[in-house]
Parts: structure tokens; sequence; C-alpha cells
């Protein structure tokens, strides 16, 4: 099987602008739709356990089954697509292809009946990582729960829709950095189903980068990720890789007093000079980078040992950070308030970064090595954090970007090839099947 690319892929044709009034009520309109999917949910549980059987004893889903249960998947897209704010025009109720945000299904083809007996156990890895970026999905058509209701669970998906629904309202348009993240989630939302539903044996890639086509890449961002680390992991550290991080969980408390303090003094030198001190800057960015070393290291996003004073060029997993230059003084004296909203996505990132980490872990015992879509989830989750903290402490005034980026000269190279070893040779986009992708 060619691994370069997963079967069930997400086709994006949205151009970001939306109508204001259609987004205001967006939650409204969409209440047919919440019917209509608990509905069409209960018969697709039915005729899932049927393709179950069927598959087991042909070794592939009937062909109408198949196309029943593909419909219905695709139906999900567009339907979470439009609620999400990652589509504007009102989507069809059959799944018919054509949809901005739409989802290809290849047709039935021959599957392994031991991982069809299996699936349901072999889905639990892919149920934290679906309910993070998707929410709660199975809650909103399961016999006997309101699909209204479990709408409140604050994935990924929904920080998008929430703070996309204000940008929209103020400019007319999805920021391109919030629809990708919603396109992320809805690709691994997809594929999960496709592969619960038995329309594909290939699990789930929670690789960002192999999820929403053209990526931009962002290489003037004066907070960017570079990452030089191969996908290799010693077993023993990984074992023990909480207590290996204690010295430095304990030294990082300690110096974030520091930078406490440094950092509401450099609020006020800005707001009065129009930039940083350059002393101030230098620590703070040292502080953000070492905040980085250390939750690279304990998500095992990279493997060595890191050192304790956040020295650039020091570490696989670095946060480049521009040089100091001026700031708007209406932006520094409002910081924390226009820090609000990356804070929130940064907290669902966050969540995201912390199961990557647990089922890294896992993997990384099993094959001593870290699957490479978990490794770029918790890279884009860390690199959304530093972004997000760096504006916080006024290291620049841009506004962090929200979605995935496309790999570059200067930015972030080693999410396109980091090969340090032989055998770790890595495109972003290949990796054995082993479940964790």
């Amino acid at each position: 099987m060619n691994m370069s690319q997963h079967p069930v892929r997400l086709l994006l044709s949205d151009d970001l602008e939306r109508d204001r009034l259609t987004v205001f009520f967006r939650f409204i309109l969409s209440i047919p739709h919440f019917i209509w999917i608990t509905l069409w949910g209960i018969a697709s549980l039915v005729l899932v356990i049927v393709s179950w059987v069927c598959t087991l004893i042909m070794g592939r889903s009937p062909r109408k089954l198949h196309e029943l249960l593909a419909s219905f998947v695709k139906y999900m897209v567009h339907f979470y697509g439009y609620l999400n704010l990652a589509a504007n025009p009102y989507p069809r109720f059959d799944g018919r292809p054509g949809y901005p945000v739409d989802v290809e299904i290849p047709g039935p083809q021959p599957q392994n009946r031991l991982t069809v007996l299996v699936r349901g156990i072999l889905l639990l890895p892919a149920f934290l990582i679906v309910t993070v970026l998707f929410g709660n999905l199975n809650t909103r058509f399961s016999v006997g729960r309101s699909a209204l209701a479990s709408y409140g669970t604050w994935s990924l998906l929904s920080v998008v829709a929430f703070l996309g629904w204000f940008a929209i309202l103020a400019r007319g348009r999805m920021p391109r950095g919030l629809r990708d993240a919603a396109a992320y989630g809805l690709s691994y939302g997809a594929q999960f189903y496709a592969y619960a539903f038995l329309l594909t044996q290939r699990y789930p890639d929670s690789d960002p980068l192999a999820a929403v086509p053209d990526l931009p890449a962002r290489e003037d961002d004066p907070i960017r990720l570079r990452l030089d680390d191969h996908l290799r992991r010693s077993r023993l550290t990984v074992f023990f890789r909480f207590l290996l991080a204690l010295p430095h969980l304990i030294w990082l408390e300690l110096w974030g007093i520091v930078a406490l303090v440094c950092a509401v003094l450099n609020w006020v030198a800005t707001l009065f000079a129009g930039r940083s001190p350059e002393w101030l800057y230098r620590f703070l960015a040292a502080y953000l980078r070492y905040v980085n070393h250390v939750f690279s290291y304990l998500y095992l996003i990279a493997n060595p040992f890191p050192g304790f004073t956040g020295k650039a060029g020091s570490y696989p997993f670095e946060i480049v950070i521009a040089p100091r230059e001026r700031q708007n003084r209406w932006k520094t004296g409002f910081r924390i308030v226009l820090a609000i909203p990356a804070l929130l996505l940064a907290g669902a990132y966050g969540t995201l970064a912390g199961v990557a980490a647990v089922l890294g872990w896992f993997s990384s015992l099993a094959l001593g090595r870290m699957p490479p879509g978990l490794r770029n989830a918790g890279a884009l989750a860390l690199r959304y954090q530093a972004q997000a903290h760096g504006y916080l402490l006024l290291l620049t005034d841009a506004y962090p970007y929200s979605g995935p980026v496309r790999p570059g000269a200067g930015h972030e190279p080693a999410l396109a090839a980091a090969p340090s070893e032989p055998g770790d040779a890595f495109t972003g986009l290949t990796t054995p099947d082993v479940g964790l992708s």
C-alpha cells in the first residue's frame, strides 16, 4: 500500500468569504441538520453492525452498505464544516459531492478480518484524538442523547467556531488559520469514522501536514518553529520521561516567577518606549525557548535531554524568535485582552499535545520510535502555544497563526525531512501502518 497519502482525503474549495447574517444565525439554521444527523446516525449504527458481520464473512464491505455509510460520513463533514464555519453554503441533506469542504472515500477494498474483528478496540486511541479535535461525536447521535446538548463540548473545532464567529461578524471572512485548524479536525473525524464504519482499513492519520491541502509556508512569522530531530526514541528514557523531566519542571517554576516580574516590567517599558528593552527581550526570549525545550522533551516531540538555559540553537525543537522591533502602543496597552482568544485556542491545542504525548509514550515503548503523525500534532500545538505566549510576553505584536503551516526553507524543515539515523527519512506523510499514525 502507498503510505504517502491516506485513502480518505479532505477536499477544500472554500474561498473564506462568509455571509454575516447566516453566520449570526448559524446554530439556529443548523437545527434541521442536528435532527437529521441524529436519525441518520441511528440508522448508520445498524448498518455498521450488518457491514461488520458481512466483512468478517466476505473480507470486504458490501458495496451498497459501503456507499450508504460513505454518504453519511460525507454528510457529517459537510454539516460540521458548515456548523463550525469552515464553509459557507447551506449543505444538502444527502452527502452528495461538491460541497466546499468535502471528503473523498474510495470504494470497498479487501480488509484484514482480524483487524475487523477487533476494530472497536483498535479505535480507542483514535477516539481520544477525535474527541479533542472534533468533540464527543458519539453522543451526538446515540439513542437517548440530545445532539443539541452534546454540542457544548469545547473541542478544538468548538473553539475555532467560537472565535471564527466573532471574526466573521467583524470582517466578513473566516481567518485562514482558523479555517485550516477546523479542516484538520474535520479531516481526522472523517478518517476516524471511515475506519470505524469499515470503509477503509487504514488507521486515521493525526498528522496536520497531511490533513489540509495547500498549506501556507509563513516563513516570515516572527516566532516560528524549527524541528531537527529523528523519530527514534530510547525506550528506557521514554519510560522514565516524566521523572527525567522533573528537575526541568522545578527549574521552570522558579524561572517562571522571575519571568512574570520581567513580563510586567516589559509591558510598562514597551508601553512608554514603543519597544522592549534589549535585556528584558533576551531574558523573556530565552525563557520562551526553554519552556518549549522542556515540553517538547516531556511530550516526546524531541529526544535529547535539554539544557537549563534556553540557549538559541541548542535543542532540536527550536522556537526561532526574530530580533526585537517597535510595537504598536495601543496593542501593547490592551495586550492581555487581545491575547484572550489566542490563549483559549492555546488551551485546546494543549489538550491535543497532551493526548498525543500519552499515545506517543505507549507507541514509543512498543516500537522504539515516535509516530510522525503524533509528533507533528504535538509540534503544531507547541508552536501555536509558543506564538501565543510570545505575543502575551510582548516579544512580538504579530498575532499567532492558528493553523498548520507548510514546511519551507528556514521554517520547520524537519517536519518535511529530519533524517539523522538510517531508516528515518521522514516526509511528514509516510509511516508504517502501526495503528497510531
